[in-house]
């Protein structure tokens, strides 16, 4: 008889967070286990996006609208690659310091009521399940959860590339180079409305109140392909069909932190 339970893949600190907030009730298993078919439920695939194509596969076909993408960095060409495009997915806002510590809410001096968000077949189910810890979540529609991943990718790609250039934290640059990084993000949101995104006003207010609450962040261009390297391939695109790079800031930042290499125009 099928049973309806959670599965979580990943053990790490956001899989056991789940794991726990569900009372120990769902299935856990790491990133290299069999998905269970013998249960019907969501599967909270909270693993780094580098395990998502082994995890996709070894899914039964039957199970794989059921998958929960809770990954930083832009998933959307990857998952519409396996037709996965209509998935749930939650934008991750809280902190879990080290396994087994309690989680620290996304919520900011600009958005009190918290920062985290699911879109999706089962986002009622993720935000209940946070609930459970006392954790906000808001489900959003489609075209709002959107601009909301486009935002978060936002301030992946812009603190991190401003930190690593000057060996900072994600508070620091706040503090220290904030003008420096309002400009990327201004690029990068003008970047993103060419794709068709349309955002909320106060993206920079929102980005560097969330920075402050995690100013002890490291910062490092990392996971590459799924993070800046989603603006870098727009701009790639439009310099080798000769036109403006539509993203020039960004673009000379990542040639001085020797993550791309320089163009020859």
């Amino acid at each position: 008889m099928v049973q309806r339970r959670d599965v979580i893949v990943g053990r790490g600190r956001i899989g056991s967070l789940l794991y726990e907030l569900g009372g120990r009730s769902g299935v856990l298993v790491g990133r290299d286990d069999p998905i269970p078919a013998d249960v019907e439920g969501p599967i909270y695939v909270c693993t780094r996006n580098d395990a998502l194509a082994s995890i996709i596969d070894k899914t039964p076909a039957s199970r794989r609208e059921d998958l929960v993408f809770l990954q930083n960095g832009m998933l959307e060409p990857f998952l519409q690659s396996y037709a996965l495009q209509d998935n749930t997915m939650g934008l991750i806002y809280f902190a879990v310091a080290k396994l087994g510590e309690p989680p620290i809410d996304g919520k900011t001096d600009v958005n009190p009521e918290g920062l985290t968000a699911v879109n999706g077949k089962w986002a009622n189910d993720f935000a209940a399940l946070l609930r459970n810890g006392q954790l906000s979540c808001k489900v959003l529609e489609k075209a709002v959860f959107r601009a909301s991943m486009y935002e978060k990718l936002i301030w992946i790609a812009a603190f991190m590339l401003v930190g690593t250039k000057y060996g900072v934290t994600v508070g620091e640059v706040e503090q220290s180079h904030r003008q420096e990084v309002t400009e990327l993000i201004g690029e990068l949101k003008r970047a993103s409305e060419g794709l068709g995104i349309t955002f909320q006003d106060g993206m920079v207010e929102r980005l560097c109140s969330y920075t402050r609450s995690v100013s002890h962040f490291p910062t490092a261009v990392k996971e590459f392909e799924w993070r800046n390297g989603f603006f870098w391939d727009l701009s790639k695109q439009a310099m080798d069909g000769g036109r403006a790079d539509p993203c020039p800031i960004h673009t000379r930042l990542l040639q001085q932190v020797g993550a791309v290499p320089q163009m020859q125009r």
